[in-house]
């Protein structure tokens, strides 16, 4: 079972301030024949999230670039959906929650822009040219 388009969340409310921790794990593509390739579909990150109270797992594509910022920077989603995964088990159903994003972005560097899109950076490269 899926949502179909997942719950669009409210940053403010729901995060509050977050805070970059690490990457956490790189999710490749399988071959047709089941090996693991090289190409990567998505990166997951570890966020410190003040109003959580915990560490929070974000997932990004693998088309946005690799972020290594500064341990405890203050940094925003772009466009985050939690989902849910439901797996059938003899009692009922396990439900696993989980975070994506479009990205991450520093907190200081998205109040740049007006509009903030995934091309974000350069987008922001290119005003200040």
């Amino acid at each position: 079972m899926r949502l179909a388009n997942g719950i669009v969340i409210d940053k403010e409310k729901t995060f509050g301030v977050l805070k970059f921790s690490a990457l956490r794990r790189e999710v490749h593509i399988q071959n047709e024949d089941g090996t693991v390739s090289e190409e990567i579909k998505e990166r997951t990150y570890d966020l410190k999230c003040n109003t959580q109270g915990r560490m929070i797992q974000v997932s990004v594509p693998a088309t946005v670039p690799l972020k290594d910022y500064d341990y405890n920077a203050e940094v925003e989603l772009i466009n985050p959906v939690a989902d849910t995964v439901a797996n059938a088990n003899y009692r009922g159903a396990d439900v696993d929650w989980y975070v994506k994003a479009d990205d991450i972005v520093m907190k200081n560097k998205s109040n740049l822009g007006e509009n903030v899109t995934p091309n974000h950076d350069k987008t922001i490269a290119n005003r200040n040219k």
